[in-house]
């Protein structure tokens, strides 16, 4: 599959938010959860432990869906995808990301960890729809 582009109005949209919720799945079950993410580049990237759920799931199967929305003044504003996901466990990559999440998000502060305990997930979006533009 190909990867989507975004518009500039939902690139500003996506990286204006850092809350997004994603579903995973495996078994046929779903789980869906709420994760702070960065976009980046059509990319969305987020940390979680090697011990969740999700992590599991992806393990298994690497297809992703991930919804961003907001509702305000009774104007609903989303951009869904469906993607693939890889992991990113240390390097490079990994540092780069962890400064980012680092300087945007608090609880990383509070919460700090190393190369190898805890991976990031980069997702590529395959497809995409969004409304409220």
């Amino acid at each position: 599959m190909n990867e989507v582009t975004f518009t500039e109005v939902e690139i500003k949209f996506l990286c204006s938010n850092e809350i997004c919720r994603i579903a995973t799945c495996s078994n046929d079950l779903p789980h869906v959860t709420p994760v702070s993410y960065i976009f980046d580049k059509g990319k969305f990237y987020f940390a979680t432990d090697y011990n969740t759920l999700k992590y599991n799931n992806l393990k298994k199967n690497n297809r992703i869906s991930l919804v961003v929305d907001t509702s305000e003044n009774n104007r609903n504003t989303a951009v869904v995808i469906r993607g693939t996901t890889s992991f990113i466990h240390k390097g490079r990559k990994f540092e780069i990301l962890y400064n980012r999440f680092r300087e945007k998000f608090d609880w990383v502060k509070k919460d700090p960890w190393k190369q190898g305990e805890a991976p990031f997930i980069e997702v590529i979006s395959n497809t995409k729809v969004s409304w409220g533009f």
